[in-house]
């Protein structure tokens, strides 16, 4: 989606909303400056296949230099995903973090038929890939620190895996579509059905296999309930978790989570960058915050191994 159709459904409240001041970044040596080549254990890119209920999702590993095992993040993209945040990977792994990025079972080339409800199966497979004692001698992923991250829709199931999983260190959400208050939104006002689905499918092109924008609309609708993100907001609060949401994109849709989670006294950093959804003239800004939140972590010290 160029813009969540949530904008479409909440345009009023964005519009309504106060003007809000940019907030000073601070931008961590990692982010602007490449670090000393480690000869020895050079940081490099291995492609993967994850194995999802039967489906080979095509993932990259991306693998800080540097001996001895890493924190690791999981690095999800929004629907459909043109925007993969490789250069925020990027910035993660030199700032001393392995980053997997991958492509959820039935889009971009991933076999399969796409869907919300498969797409979060799919991150907990990939979260299980990274705990498998094998994999994480073969990689150098330390199991005790991992943080799950994700943009949009990514965020969504980024939020999920982490309120339903207590074992994650942190979790970062960049700008995150709330489905389950979409899914209200559209169904309080149902004449604006059509413009949300048109709106959601507008970037999609040939990026995802078996399904579509009204089937995907539907999906949202079924799951308005149970898929709504302030209702985890309880078991957010557990975690260290960090939301960047876009001025102009989901800002007033992420405003009631940040508040439910900052009710309950969670560990929440929150920033606001004035931006679009995609944070296309705030690519230094999203990563310094991003690294920054990651530097702050209590990190607990890898397992012997």
């Amino acid at each position: 989606m160029r813009h969540q159709f949530a904008s479409v459904v909440l345009a009023a409240a964005m519009l309504a909303a106060p003007a809000m001041a940019a907030p000073t970044v601070s931008i961590p040596r990692a982010v602007v400056a490449d670090p000393a080549r480690d000869a020895s254990h050079p940081a490099v890119n291995r492609q993967v296949l994850i194995l999802s209920h039967g489906e080979g999702m095509n993932a990259l590993l991306m693998l800080a230099s540097g001996a001895g095992p890493k924190p690791t993040m999981l690095l999800l993209h929004g629907l459909p995903g043109n925007e993969q945040n490789l250069d925020l990977a990027q910035a993660i792994r030199r700032a001393g973090w392995n980053v997997l990025t991958l492509h959820y079972r039935g889009s971009w080339g991933s076999p399969g038929r796409f869907s919300l409800a498969g797409a979060f199966d799919d991150v907990e497979v990939a979260m299980d890939f990274l705990r498998r004692p094998d994999n994480a001698r073969q990689y150098g992923i330390d199991p005790a620190r991992l943080v799950v991250a994700g943009h949009s829709m990514g965020g969504f199931l980024a939020a999920r895996y982490a309120a339903t999983h207590g074992d994650v260190l942190g979790a970062a959400l960049i700008d995150p579509w709330n489905v389950g208050a979409s899914g209200k939104a559209v169904l309080a006002k149902p004449e604006g059905r059509q413009d949300a689905i048109a709106a959601m499918g507008d970037d999609f092109g040939n990026s995802l296999a078996g399904t579509d924008a009204a089937q995907l609309m539907a999906e949202v609708e079924r799951h308005a309930r149970d898929w709504d993100l302030v209702d985890a907001a309880p078991q957010l609060a557990r975690k260290p978790l960090l939301i960047v949401d876009a001025q102009y994109g989901n800002a007033a849709q992420v405003a009631p989570l940040a508040a439910a989670i900052r009710a309950r006294g969670g560990p929440l950093k929150a920033v606001t960058l004035a931006s679009d959804h995609g944070f296309a003239d705030h690519r230094i800004a999203l990563a310094g915050v991003t690294v920054g939140w990651l530097d702050g972590l209590t990190v607990p010290a890898a397992k012997a191994r």
